[in-house]
């Protein structure tokens, strides 16, 4: 939790850094912050803890001494599996009520911040907006305060010509100013020009787009700060982000976004219908015989002076339907955006919970295999496979952001990856078995090329019985009652043919007649 609060400082330093903010503010930032990181810091933990306890089990021998007095490692996983469990649904809880609530505070603290300082609300290379009647850009900001500014550019609202900005002042450099205490601030601009638009009553003047243009060495804007300097920091913003949300109201917005959006696209596409004026002809019963469906065809039927015509107004209502369909795509994808993102919001509550069982079932049983403890090998084999569970899980989102996946399968799929990975890992160290049987593998490539077996085999006559490491440890390890048991089937447990040969020839060594078990 500390290296990802570490680097959420590092995240919004700007936001924070230069206005003399009261370190219990700084405070509330970080607490408000934080819930938003537990989806990435709990499945790591579980992961990083769950390897290192039952690595560390395995390395000081402690399940070789549950397993010789008959626990099992599901036993010795049963108490830390319902503990799981049980932080699993706490951590659905946590996502769908905790975490909604934590992202709208710090959402409005961070809008709060953002209104104390004005050079800090002036970002380098986009418009700012400071009060009301202003929207500043400039190119760079210097200084020991960022008071210094380069290339400035100035809309200026005017309140008695509503409508649009058409005041423009630019400047080479500028700089901010103001007294200790002081609700104005001063914005002093260096070797500009001020550019007035006029608006003329006259239609055919105003096309010749008249207006004043001043140039000034220096030149003093007065801002009334008053509002800025009286912020509320925990005021209460109209904010709506889709992290804002729980899972009731994130079913209600989204089937509110679904239908709006469904309705956005049935009128267009009706709209684009009316459009060609096709419809005006649909009542009519016109009679003609088939034709083929080409455009020489259908202009040989108008009269030959109105082709021209008709063929230009057909271009004319062809482009402007493109670019018609081409501004809708944009806003489409927008909405399309928004929505995914809300479906993805709904999904994340459950998977946070899944995740916290599925690396469970992934850290513990790949501890009690690799047989090491501590923060040492556990840490680097759990970092890595977070990482490329989190990789997955960004890049599928990124994917079904734009709609090339659906959010359901973008969510899910990094845990639907670690699903089996955990089975077959519990399976492995449930078995007592590695990761991989290198023995085994290399004993099948042998038999497949009819080379001679390795030591990991039971040889019966000319042929090779493959065991596995721990059935061949099994038969070895067993006496001669248990091997004629296990021969005869009488052992109680299922055992496979290679099993029961090579218990055969462990008894024809120890001087039995097989014919007479």
């Amino acid at each position: 939790m500390f290296i990802f609060v570490l680097q959420t400082i590092w995240l919004y330093i700007s936001e924070l850094a230069g206005k003399d903010l009261d370190i219990w503010i700084v405070l509330k930032f970080l607490w408000f912050v934080s819930p938003r990181l537990i989806p990435l810091v709990l499945p790591l933990t579980i992961l990083v803890t769950s390897l290192m306890v039952f690595g560390s089990f395995s390395e000081k021998y402690e399940f070789a001494a549950m397993k010789s007095t008959g626990i099992s490692l599901q036993r010795a996983m049963r108490s830390l599996t319902f503990f799981i469990l049980g932080l699993s649904f706490v951590a659905f809880l946590f996502a769908n009520n905790v975490i909604p609530w934590s992202e709208y505070k710090w959402q409005n603290l961070r809008r709060n911040i953002a209104q104390l300082s004005p050079s800090m609300v002036i970002s380098e290379g986009q418009f700012s907006q400071i009060g009301d009647d202003f929207n500043i850009k400039v190119e760079e900001k210097s200084g020991e305060r960022e008071e210094l500014l380069r290339d400035v550019i100035i809309h200026k609202k005017n309140p008695d010509k509503p409508g649009g900005n058409y005041t423009v002042i630019i400047a080479e450099r500028g700089e901010l100013a103001s007294e200790e205490g002081s609700n104005t601030l001063s914005l002093i601009l260096f070797d500009g020009n001020y550019y007035d638009e006029i608006q003329e009553k006259d239609p055919i003047k105003q096309k010749r787009m008249p207006f004043v243009k001043t140039a000034f060495e220096q030149y003093t804007i007065n801002i009334d700060l008053t509002a800025l300097n009286d912020t509320d920091i925990d005021a209460d913003n109209n904010l709506s982000n889709h992290n804002m949300f729980n899972m009731s109201e994130l079913f209600v917005e989204i089937d509110s976004l679904s239908k709006s959006y469904t309705k956005d696209i049935i009128s267009f596409s009706d709209n684009t219908y009316y459009r060609t004026g096709i419809s005006k002809f649909e009542s009519d019963k016109i009679k003609a015989k088939p034709i083929n469906d080409t455009i020489e065809s259908f202009i040989e039927l108008l009269p030959e002076r109105r082709r021209p015509e008709i063929a230009k107004m057909a271009v004319s209502n062809v482009k402007s339907t493109i670019q018609s369909i081409d501004a809708k795509k944009n806003e489409f994808k927008v909405k399309t955006k928004r929505l995914n993102k809300f479906e993805m919001a709904l999904h994340d509550k459950y998977v946070l919970a899944a995740a916290c069982i599925i690396l469970f079932f992934v850290g513990a049983p790949l501890g009690a295999i690799i047989r090491k403890g501590g923060m040492g090998l556990p840490m680097v084999v759990a970092i890595l496979l977070f990482l490329t569970y989190h990789f997955i899980g960004i890049f599928a989102k990124n994917s079904a952001e734009d709609g090339t996946l659906h959010p359901f399968i973008a969510t899910w799929l990094s845990t639907a990856i670690m699903l089996p990975l955990s089975i077959w890992l519990t399976y492995r160290a449930t078995t007592d078995q590695g990761i991989f049987d290198m023995d085994a593998f290399f004993q099948r490539i042998a038999r497949l090329f009819g080379k001679k077996a390795t030591d990991a085999a039971i040889v019966d006559g000319d042929k090779a019985v493959l065991l596995t490491q721990q059935e061949k440890a099994m038969v070895l390890s067993r006496n001669e009652q248990q091997l004629i048991a296990i021969v005869n089937k009488t052992d109680g447990d299922t055992y496979s043919n290679e099993v029961i040969v090579a218990a055969k020839q462990e008894l024809l060594k120890k001087g039995y007649d097989l014919n007479k078990l």
